[in-house]
Protein backbone atom coordinates (compact mmCIF):
# COMPACT_ATOMS: atom_id res chain seq x y z
CA UNK A 1 0.00 0.00 0.00
CA UNK A 2 1.06 3.57 -0.86
CA UNK A 3 1.71 5.30 2.51
CA UNK A 4 -1.45 7.33 2.74
CA UNK A 5 0.89 10.33 4.42
CA UNK A 6 0.89 11.66 0.72
CA UNK A 7 -3.01 11.85 0.00
CA UNK A 8 -4.07 11.98 4.11
CA UNK A 9 -7.13 14.36 3.78
CA UNK A 10 -6.51 15.60 0.25
CA UNK A 11 -10.29 16.35 -0.98
CA UNK A 12 -10.93 14.63 -4.59
CA UNK A 13 -14.01 14.78 -6.94
CA UNK A 14 -15.27 12.37 -9.43
CA UNK A 15 -17.48 12.83 -12.76
CA UNK A 16 -18.42 10.20 -14.87
CA UNK A 17 -20.17 10.23 -18.47
CA UNK A 18 -21.98 7.22 -20.43
CA UNK A 19 -22.63 3.71 -19.56
CA UNK A 20 -22.77 1.64 -16.42
CA UNK A 21 -19.49 0.13 -17.06
CA UNK A 22 -18.22 3.65 -16.21
CA UNK A 23 -19.80 4.30 -13.20
CA UNK A 24 -18.87 0.67 -11.96
CA UNK A 25 -15.13 1.65 -12.89
CA UNK A 26 -15.20 4.90 -10.96
CA UNK A 27 -16.73 3.77 -8.13
CA UNK A 28 -13.77 1.12 -8.00
CA UNK A 29 -11.28 3.68 -8.36
CA UNK A 30 -13.17 5.97 -5.54
CA UNK A 31 -13.01 3.02 -3.00
CA UNK A 32 -8.86 3.15 -4.05
CA UNK A 33 -8.37 6.22 -3.54
CA UNK A 34 -10.34 6.51 -0.18
CA UNK A 35 -8.17 3.43 0.91
CA UNK A 36 -5.23 6.15 0.65
CA UNK A 37 -5.94 9.16 2.64
CA UNK A 38 -8.70 10.81 -0.35
CA UNK A 39 -12.04 12.44 1.22
CA UNK A 40 -14.69 13.19 -1.24
CA UNK A 41 -15.48 17.29 -1.64
CA UNK A 42 -18.21 18.52 -0.11
CA UNK A 43 -20.62 21.10 -1.46
CA UNK A 44 -18.73 24.37 -2.09
CA UNK A 45 -15.72 22.90 -1.05
CA UNK A 46 -12.68 23.05 -3.32
CA UNK A 47 -11.13 19.32 -4.50
CA UNK A 48 -7.42 18.85 -4.71
CA UNK A 49 -7.83 16.65 -7.47
CA UNK A 50 -10.74 16.30 -9.93
CA UNK A 51 -10.98 12.89 -11.98
CA UNK A 52 -13.66 12.65 -15.15
CA UNK A 53 -13.97 9.21 -16.68
CA UNK A 54 -15.06 9.72 -20.05
CA UNK A 55 -17.36 8.21 -22.86
CA UNK A 56 -16.97 8.56 -26.78
CA UNK A 57 -19.82 6.45 -28.05
CA UNK A 58 -20.90 9.65 -30.37
CA UNK A 59 -20.05 13.39 -30.82
CA UNK A 60 -22.64 14.72 -28.30
CA UNK A 61 -20.53 12.48 -25.96
CA UNK A 62 -17.43 14.14 -26.46
CA UNK A 63 -18.75 17.67 -26.53
CA UNK A 64 -20.14 16.98 -23.13
CA UNK A 65 -17.03 15.51 -21.57
CA UNK A 66 -15.23 18.78 -23.13
CA UNK A 67 -18.29 20.88 -21.54
CA UNK A 68 -17.54 18.91 -18.09
CA UNK A 69 -13.88 19.24 -17.88
CA UNK A 70 -13.96 22.97 -18.67
CA UNK A 71 -16.55 23.27 -16.05
CA UNK A 72 -15.02 21.23 -13.22
CA UNK A 73 -11.74 23.27 -13.92
CA UNK A 74 -13.82 26.98 -12.98
CA UNK A 75 -14.92 25.20 -9.73
CA UNK A 76 -11.49 23.90 -8.89
CA UNK A 77 -9.14 26.04 -10.80
CA UNK A 78 -6.00 24.63 -8.17
CA UNK A 79 -6.89 21.02 -8.87
CA UNK A 80 -4.88 18.29 -10.60
CA UNK A 81 -7.29 17.74 -13.82
CA UNK A 82 -7.23 13.89 -14.55
CA UNK A 83 -9.22 12.99 -17.39
CA UNK A 84 -9.67 9.37 -18.38
CA UNK A 85 -11.91 6.90 -20.02
CA UNK A 86 -12.93 6.27 -23.58
CA UNK A 87 -12.72 9.89 -24.99
CA UNK A 88 -9.17 9.60 -23.24
CA UNK A 89 -8.34 6.72 -24.82
CA UNK A 90 -9.29 7.44 -28.09
CA UNK A 91 -8.31 11.21 -28.89
CA UNK A 92 -5.93 12.04 -26.03
CA UNK A 93 -4.07 15.16 -27.93
CA UNK A 94 -7.42 16.88 -28.23
CA UNK A 95 -8.56 16.49 -24.22
CA UNK A 96 -4.39 17.48 -23.92
CA UNK A 97 -4.91 20.77 -25.05
CA UNK A 98 -7.94 21.69 -23.04
CA UNK A 99 -6.83 24.46 -20.66
CA UNK A 100 -6.29 23.09 -17.43
CA UNK A 101 -6.22 19.37 -17.54
CA UNK A 102 -2.79 18.04 -15.85
CA UNK A 103 -3.29 13.68 -16.76
CA UNK A 104 -4.50 12.10 -19.75
CA UNK A 105 -5.05 8.36 -18.58
CA UNK A 106 -6.21 5.84 -20.91
CA UNK A 107 -8.55 3.01 -20.82
CA UNK A 108 -6.37 0.73 -19.04
CA UNK A 109 -4.38 3.41 -17.02
CA UNK A 110 -7.20 4.61 -15.18
CA UNK A 111 -7.10 1.85 -12.58
CA UNK A 112 -3.38 3.04 -11.77
CA UNK A 113 -4.33 6.56 -10.69
CA UNK A 114 -2.42 7.06 -7.29
CA UNK A 115 0.80 5.59 -9.31
CA UNK A 116 0.30 8.80 -11.81
CA UNK A 117 -0.95 11.05 -9.48
CA UNK A 118 2.98 10.88 -7.21
CA UNK A 119 4.37 10.66 -10.55
CA UNK A 120 3.14 13.88 -11.91
CA UNK A 121 4.75 16.86 -12.27
CA UNK A 122 2.82 20.11 -11.66
CA UNK A 123 4.68 21.61 -14.12
CA UNK A 124 3.67 19.68 -16.83
CA UNK A 125 -0.02 20.10 -18.44
CA UNK A 126 -1.71 17.59 -20.76
CA UNK A 127 0.84 14.55 -19.46
CA UNK A 128 -0.34 11.39 -21.40
CA UNK A 129 -0.07 7.78 -20.34
CA UNK A 130 -1.91 5.93 -23.23
CA UNK A 131 -0.93 2.03 -23.99
CA UNK A 132 -2.33 -0.03 -27.31
CA UNK A 133 -5.66 -0.94 -25.21
CA UNK A 134 -5.73 -4.06 -28.48
CA UNK A 135 -2.60 -6.02 -26.38
CA UNK A 136 -4.24 -5.57 -23.26
CA UNK A 137 -5.29 -9.23 -21.95
CA UNK A 138 -6.25 -8.55 -18.15
CA UNK A 139 -9.68 -7.76 -16.70
CA UNK A 140 -9.87 -5.34 -14.00
CA UNK A 141 -12.96 -6.04 -11.86
CA UNK A 142 -15.49 -3.30 -10.41
CA UNK A 143 -18.85 -2.90 -8.64
CA UNK A 144 -20.48 0.10 -7.62
CA UNK A 145 -23.91 1.10 -6.22
CA UNK A 146 -25.63 4.09 -7.33
CA UNK A 147 -27.68 6.70 -5.42
CA UNK A 148 -30.39 4.28 -4.59
CA UNK A 149 -29.90 0.55 -4.12
CA UNK A 150 -28.96 -1.09 -6.75
CA UNK A 151 -25.06 -2.52 -7.78
CA UNK A 152 -23.63 -2.43 -10.61
CA UNK A 153 -21.18 -5.59 -11.43
CA UNK A 154 -18.83 -5.56 -14.03
CA UNK A 155 -18.64 -8.96 -15.18
CA UNK A 156 -17.21 -8.73 -19.06
CA UNK A 157 -14.92 -5.85 -20.70
CA UNK A 158 -14.16 -4.97 -24.38
CA UNK A 159 -15.45 -6.31 -27.36
CA UNK A 160 -14.66 -8.29 -30.57
CA UNK A 161 -17.61 -7.28 -33.00
CA UNK A 162 -15.95 -4.61 -34.82
CA UNK A 163 -19.31 -3.34 -36.12
CA UNK A 164 -18.55 -0.53 -39.07
CA UNK A 165 -20.20 1.99 -36.54
CA UNK A 166 -18.53 1.29 -33.58
CA UNK A 167 -15.21 2.92 -31.87
CA UNK A 168 -15.89 0.61 -28.73
CA UNK A 169 -13.15 -2.06 -29.61
CA UNK A 170 -10.58 0.58 -30.19
CA UNK A 171 -11.68 2.21 -27.11
CA UNK A 172 -11.96 -0.80 -24.62
CA UNK A 173 -10.14 -3.69 -26.29
CA UNK A 174 -10.76 -7.57 -26.97
CA UNK A 175 -13.27 -8.99 -25.09
CA UNK A 176 -12.24 -10.60 -21.72
CA UNK A 177 -13.99 -11.26 -18.10
CA UNK A 178 -12.75 -13.13 -14.55
CA UNK A 179 -13.67 -16.00 -13.72
CA UNK A 180 -17.19 -17.63 -12.13
CA UNK A 181 -15.83 -18.16 -9.52
CA UNK A 182 -14.35 -14.51 -8.71
CA UNK A 183 -17.34 -12.97 -10.44
CA UNK A 184 -19.82 -14.82 -7.90
CA UNK A 185 -17.30 -13.70 -4.64
CA UNK A 186 -17.54 -10.04 -6.26
CA UNK A 187 -21.33 -10.63 -6.08
CA UNK A 188 -21.36 -11.78 -2.42
CA UNK A 189 -19.68 -9.25 -1.53
CA UNK A 190 -21.71 -7.22 -3.02
CA UNK A 191 -24.67 -8.49 -1.18
CA UNK A 192 -22.94 -8.49 2.40
CA UNK A 193 -22.90 -4.50 1.78
CA UNK A 194 -26.33 -4.60 1.86
CA UNK A 195 -26.82 -5.28 -2.13
CA UNK A 196 -30.78 -5.93 -2.82
CA UNK A 197 -30.24 -5.72 -6.62
CA UNK A 198 -27.56 -5.99 -8.81
CA UNK A 199 -27.33 -5.51 -12.39
CA UNK A 200 -24.83 -7.58 -14.39
CA UNK A 201 -22.56 -4.86 -16.69
CA UNK A 202 -20.31 -4.92 -19.39
CA UNK A 203 -19.89 -3.80 -22.88
CA UNK A 204 -20.86 -7.09 -24.51
CA UNK A 205 -22.04 -8.83 -21.13
CA UNK A 206 -23.10 -12.41 -23.15
CA UNK A 207 -19.49 -12.77 -24.38
CA UNK A 208 -18.45 -13.60 -20.91
CA UNK A 209 -16.39 -16.52 -20.17
CA UNK A 210 -14.36 -15.83 -23.46
CA UNK A 211 -10.94 -15.30 -22.03
CA UNK A 212 -11.44 -18.08 -19.12
CA UNK A 213 -12.77 -20.67 -21.57
CA UNK A 214 -16.27 -20.49 -19.75
CA UNK A 215 -19.85 -19.18 -20.81
CA UNK A 216 -22.71 -16.36 -19.78
CA UNK A 217 -25.03 -19.20 -19.14
CA UNK A 218 -22.64 -21.09 -16.53
CA UNK A 219 -22.27 -17.55 -14.82
CA UNK A 220 -26.51 -16.80 -14.69
CA UNK A 221 -26.64 -20.45 -13.04
CA UNK A 222 -24.04 -19.89 -10.51
CA UNK A 223 -25.50 -16.55 -9.77
CA UNK A 224 -28.93 -18.04 -9.34
CA UNK A 225 -27.59 -20.73 -6.95
CA UNK A 226 -26.66 -17.85 -4.28
CA UNK A 227 -29.19 -18.47 -1.02
CA UNK A 228 -29.22 -14.67 -0.41
CA UNK A 229 -32.27 -12.70 -0.97
CA UNK A 230 -31.18 -10.66 -4.04
CA UNK A 231 -32.43 -9.81 -7.15
CA UNK A 232 -30.26 -9.64 -10.62
CA UNK A 233 -30.74 -7.72 -13.98
CA UNK A 234 -28.59 -8.29 -16.99
CA UNK A 235 -27.97 -4.95 -18.42
CA UNK A 236 -27.72 -5.41 -22.00
CA UNK A 237 -27.24 -8.73 -24.23
CA UNK A 238 -26.59 -9.37 -28.12
CA UNK A 239 -29.50 -11.14 -29.57
CA UNK A 240 -27.40 -13.74 -31.29
CA UNK A 241 -25.85 -14.55 -27.47
CA UNK A 242 -29.48 -14.39 -25.95
CA UNK A 243 -30.33 -17.96 -26.00
CA UNK A 244 -33.77 -19.80 -25.74
CA UNK A 245 -31.81 -21.79 -22.92
CA UNK A 246 -30.99 -18.51 -20.79
CA UNK A 247 -34.93 -16.93 -21.34
CA UNK A 248 -36.09 -20.16 -20.15
CA UNK A 249 -34.17 -20.07 -17.16
CA UNK A 250 -34.62 -16.80 -16.13
CA UNK A 251 -38.30 -17.41 -16.68
CA UNK A 252 -38.14 -20.00 -13.96
CA UNK A 253 -35.88 -18.08 -11.68
CA UNK A 254 -36.05 -16.90 -8.26
CA UNK A 255 -33.21 -14.14 -8.67
CA UNK A 256 -32.66 -12.87 -12.43
CA UNK A 257 -35.63 -10.25 -13.22
CA UNK A 258 -37.66 -10.67 -16.17
CA UNK A 259 -36.23 -7.85 -17.97
CA UNK A 260 -34.38 -7.78 -21.27
CA UNK A 261 -32.32 -5.25 -22.94
CA UNK A 262 -31.62 -6.22 -26.47
CA UNK A 263 -29.43 -3.87 -29.21
CA UNK A 264 -31.16 -4.14 -32.18
CA UNK A 265 -29.66 -0.87 -34.21
CA UNK A 266 -31.57 -1.62 -37.33
CA UNK A 267 -35.09 -3.10 -38.13
CA UNK A 268 -33.65 -3.03 -42.07
CA UNK A 269 -31.95 -5.95 -43.16
CA UNK A 270 -29.79 -4.06 -45.52
CA UNK A 271 -29.03 -1.77 -42.79
CA UNK A 272 -27.44 -4.67 -40.41
CA UNK A 273 -25.27 -5.68 -43.00
CA UNK A 274 -23.85 -2.02 -43.40
CA UNK A 275 -23.52 -2.29 -39.75
CA UNK A 276 -21.30 -5.63 -39.77
CA UNK A 277 -24.37 -6.32 -37.10
CA UNK A 278 -24.61 -10.57 -36.48
CA UNK A 279 -28.23 -11.49 -37.27
CA UNK A 280 -31.33 -10.69 -39.32
CA UNK A 281 -34.76 -9.16 -38.38
CA UNK A 282 -36.29 -12.60 -38.98
CA UNK A 283 -34.01 -13.74 -36.04
CA UNK A 284 -34.99 -10.98 -33.88
CA UNK A 285 -38.08 -10.83 -34.21
CA UNK A 286 -38.61 -14.61 -33.32
CA UNK A 287 -36.18 -13.91 -30.14
CA UNK A 288 -38.67 -11.19 -29.26
CA UNK A 289 -41.61 -13.92 -29.55
CA UNK A 290 -39.65 -16.26 -27.72
CA UNK A 291 -39.82 -13.93 -24.67
CA UNK A 292 -43.42 -12.92 -25.46
CA UNK A 293 -44.37 -16.34 -25.46
CA UNK A 294 -42.12 -18.07 -22.13
CA UNK A 295 -42.51 -14.67 -19.75
CA UNK A 296 -45.14 -12.22 -21.10
CA UNK A 297 -44.92 -10.38 -18.75
CA UNK A 298 -41.37 -9.54 -19.32
CA UNK A 299 -40.02 -5.87 -19.95
CA UNK A 300 -38.55 -5.64 -23.46
CA UNK A 301 -35.65 -2.97 -24.12
CA UNK A 302 -34.50 -2.20 -27.63
CA UNK A 303 -31.53 0.01 -28.75
CA UNK A 304 -31.86 1.27 -32.16
CA UNK A 305 -29.72 3.61 -34.20
CA UNK A 306 -31.00 5.72 -36.95
CA UNK A 307 -29.40 8.05 -39.83
CA UNK A 308 -26.64 5.82 -40.53
CA UNK A 309 -24.74 6.02 -43.92
CA UNK A 310 -26.78 3.96 -46.42
CA UNK A 311 -30.21 4.11 -44.49
CA UNK A 312 -32.26 5.28 -46.90
CA UNK A 313 -35.76 6.49 -46.64
CA UNK A 314 -36.79 3.26 -48.39
CA UNK A 315 -34.84 1.18 -45.32
CA UNK A 316 -35.74 3.19 -42.55
CA UNK A 317 -39.59 3.06 -43.73
CA UNK A 318 -38.66 -0.78 -43.27
CA UNK A 319 -37.13 -0.12 -40.05
CA UNK A 320 -39.92 1.63 -38.84
CA UNK A 321 -42.83 -1.17 -39.94
CA UNK A 322 -40.51 -3.81 -38.31
CA UNK A 323 -39.87 -2.36 -34.97
CA UNK A 324 -43.69 -0.94 -34.92
CA UNK A 325 -44.62 -4.95 -35.08
CA UNK A 326 -42.69 -5.89 -32.50
CA UNK A 327 -44.24 -6.37 -28.78
CA UNK A 328 -41.63 -4.41 -26.51
CA UNK A 329 -41.60 -2.62 -23.59
CA UNK A 330 -39.21 0.54 -24.88
CA UNK A 331 -36.89 2.10 -27.60
CA UNK A 332 -33.57 3.68 -26.29
CA UNK A 333 -32.84 5.78 -29.83
CA UNK A 334 -29.77 7.17 -30.75
CA UNK A 335 -28.82 9.46 -34.02
CA UNK A 336 -25.33 8.47 -35.65
CA UNK A 337 -22.30 10.33 -35.72
CA UNK A 338 -19.58 9.89 -37.96
CA UNK A 339 -16.17 8.36 -35.78
CA UNK A 340 -12.85 8.23 -36.78
CA UNK A 341 -11.04 4.94 -37.42
CA UNK A 342 -14.53 3.05 -38.33
CA UNK A 343 -15.43 1.48 -41.38
CA UNK A 344 -18.89 2.92 -41.76
CA UNK A 345 -16.96 6.01 -43.35
CA UNK A 346 -16.26 4.40 -46.47
CA UNK A 347 -20.34 4.59 -47.50
CA UNK A 348 -20.79 7.86 -49.66
CA UNK A 349 -24.64 7.88 -48.83
CA UNK A 350 -24.79 10.10 -46.19
CA UNK A 351 -28.68 11.09 -43.88
CA UNK A 352 -28.26 14.71 -43.32
CA UNK A 353 -28.25 15.90 -39.67
CA UNK A 354 -31.89 17.02 -39.48
CA UNK A 355 -33.08 13.79 -41.36
CA UNK A 356 -31.35 12.33 -38.63
CA UNK A 357 -33.42 13.58 -36.17
CA UNK A 358 -36.53 13.57 -37.72
CA UNK A 359 -35.89 9.98 -37.59
CA UNK A 360 -35.12 9.96 -34.15
CA UNK A 361 -38.03 12.25 -32.94
CA UNK A 362 -40.53 9.78 -34.89
CA UNK A 363 -38.73 5.99 -32.88
CA UNK A 364 -39.05 8.29 -29.75
CA UNK A 365 -42.67 8.66 -30.24
CA UNK A 366 -43.04 5.11 -31.21
CA UNK A 367 -41.34 3.93 -28.27
CA UNK A 368 -44.04 6.03 -25.65
CA UNK A 369 -46.47 4.67 -27.25
CA UNK A 370 -45.29 1.19 -26.37
CA UNK A 371 -44.16 2.05 -22.93
CA UNK A 372 -47.37 3.63 -21.84
CA UNK A 373 -49.08 0.53 -24.06
CA UNK A 374 -46.80 -1.75 -21.63
CA UNK A 375 -47.26 0.03 -18.24
CA UNK A 376 -51.27 0.30 -18.54
CA UNK A 377 -51.31 -3.35 -18.92
CA UNK A 378 -49.98 -3.59 -16.04
CA UNK A 379 -52.57 -1.79 -13.67
CA UNK A 380 -54.18 -3.34 -11.09
CA UNK A 381 -51.82 -6.52 -10.87
CA UNK A 382 -50.11 -7.53 -8.09
CA UNK A 383 -45.84 -6.65 -7.65
CA UNK A 384 -43.27 -6.91 -5.91
CA UNK A 385 -41.11 -3.80 -6.19
CA UNK A 386 -37.85 -2.53 -4.44
CA UNK A 387 -38.39 0.77 -2.99
CA UNK A 388 -35.16 2.75 -3.41
CA UNK A 389 -35.11 7.09 -3.42
CA UNK A 390 -37.91 9.84 -2.08
CA UNK A 391 -39.27 12.11 -5.05
CA UNK A 392 -39.50 15.78 -4.59
CA UNK A 393 -39.21 15.50 -1.23
CA UNK A 394 -42.46 13.51 -0.89
CA UNK A 395 -42.54 10.49 -2.88
CA UNK A 396 -40.66 7.74 -3.45
CA UNK A 397 -40.04 5.01 -6.12
CA UNK A 398 -39.00 1.63 -6.71
CA UNK A 399 -39.21 -1.22 -9.78
CA UNK A 400 -41.20 -3.69 -10.10
CA UNK A 401 -39.48 -7.41 -11.12
CA UNK A 402 -40.51 -6.40 -14.40
CA UNK A 403 -39.11 -2.89 -14.54
CA UNK A 404 -42.22 -1.09 -13.87
CA UNK A 405 -41.63 2.40 -12.07
CA UNK A 406 -43.55 2.40 -9.11
CA UNK A 407 -44.34 5.54 -6.67
CA UNK A 408 -45.61 6.43 -2.90
CA UNK A 409 -45.43 8.37 -0.68
CA UNK A 410 -41.97 8.36 1.16
CA UNK A 411 -41.28 6.28 4.15
CA UNK A 412 -37.82 5.63 5.01
CA UNK A 413 -38.70 2.38 6.97
CA UNK A 414 -39.19 0.67 3.40
CA UNK A 415 -35.75 2.14 1.68
CA UNK A 416 -34.03 -0.66 0.36
CA UNK A 417 -36.52 -3.24 0.92
CA UNK A 418 -39.16 -5.95 -1.32
CA UNK A 419 -42.81 -5.08 -0.64
CA UNK A 420 -46.02 -6.15 -2.45
CA UNK A 421 -48.39 -3.31 -3.91
CA UNK A 422 -51.27 -3.49 -5.93
CA UNK A 423 -49.87 -1.44 -8.96
CA UNK A 424 -52.42 1.42 -10.20
CA UNK A 425 -52.78 4.41 -12.27
CA UNK A 426 -50.45 6.71 -13.56
CA UNK A 427 -49.29 9.34 -11.68
CA UNK A 428 -49.53 13.22 -12.26
CA UNK A 429 -46.14 13.37 -14.57
CA UNK A 430 -47.35 9.79 -16.48
CA UNK A 431 -43.84 8.75 -15.65
CA UNK A 432 -44.82 6.14 -12.66
CA UNK A 433 -48.13 3.93 -11.79
CA UNK A 434 -49.29 4.82 -8.24
CA UNK A 435 -49.31 1.97 -5.42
Amino acid sequence: MIDNSLFNNKKVVFHTLGCKLNFAETSAIGKQLGNEGFVKVRPGEEADVCIINTCSVTDTADHKCRQAIKRLNRMHPNAIMVVTGCYAQLKPEEIAAIEGVDLVLGANEKFSILDYLIQNDATKNGEIHRADILKEKEFKPSCSRDDRTRYFLKVQDGCDYYCTYCTIPLARGHSRNASIEKTVAMATQAIKEGAKEIVLTGINTGDFGKSTGENFFDLVKALDALPDDIRFRISSIEPNLLTDELIDFVSRSHHFMPHFHIPLQSGSNEVLKIMKRRYTTEFFKEKINTINRIIPHAFIGVDVIVGVRGETDEYFSQAMAFITSLNISQLHVFSYSERAGTRMLEIEQIVPITERKRRGEELHALSEDKTKAFYELQMGTLAQVLWESRKNGEKMTGFTNNYIRAERPYDSLLVNTVQPVSLGEWNEEKTALTC
